[in-house]
């Protein structure tokens, strides 16, 4: 890491990796790292897996599919599909969620730190070889972590009530 300007870089998978469940989350920056700039994770995740209806009031959220097919509900709009190479920006205060419909699929999330900092709190470190962990995150854990980062969950997918 570069000292006088606070620049640095790392090589592929040198980052930092977390997962929930099976779905990976490499912390490709950090509010730490950017001055408090923003945070982005590259995360990876299998056909079904989904984040309910949320929002969180003070932080923004993008998403840039890059491999893959994600639905992805916006608002009160039908749910959309969003293959490699969409985008999607959501200011705070804009209820979403997604599900994953390809077999995999990888994307990006740029968010504020705060939000990255949520992240952390819902994911659990890599064990050696960047294998998953063998415990996993539970309910009361992610309802502190949304309720510390200011994460409110609104309810189901549409089409999963």
């Amino acid at each position: 890491m570069g000292t006088a300007t606070g620049a640095y870089w790392h090589e592929p998978e040198g980052s930092e990796l977390r997962w929930m469940g099976e779905t990976s989350t490499y912390f490709l920056a950090t509010g730490e790292q950017t001055g408090g700039a923003f945070a982005l994770v590259d995360e990876q995740a299998k056909r079904g897996e989904s984040v309910p209806l949320h929002l969180h009031r003070d932080d923004m959220e993008s998403f840039y599919v890059l491999e893959g097919e994600i639905t992805l509900y916006i608002g009160d709009q039908p749910g959309v599909r969003a293959r490699a190479g969409s985008f999607a920006h959501l200011p705070g205060g804009t209820v979403h969620g997604f599900r994953i419909e390809s077999e995999t699929a990888r994307y990006l999330i740029l968010t504020t730190p705060r939000h990255g900092q949520f992240y952390r709190a819902i994911t659990l470190p890599s064990r050696e070889g960047g294998l998953p962990p063998l415990e996993s995150i539970e309910g009361p854990q992610i309802k502190r972590a949304s309720e510390e980062y200011g994460v409110e969950f609104v309810g189901p997918l549409p089409d999963e009530s």
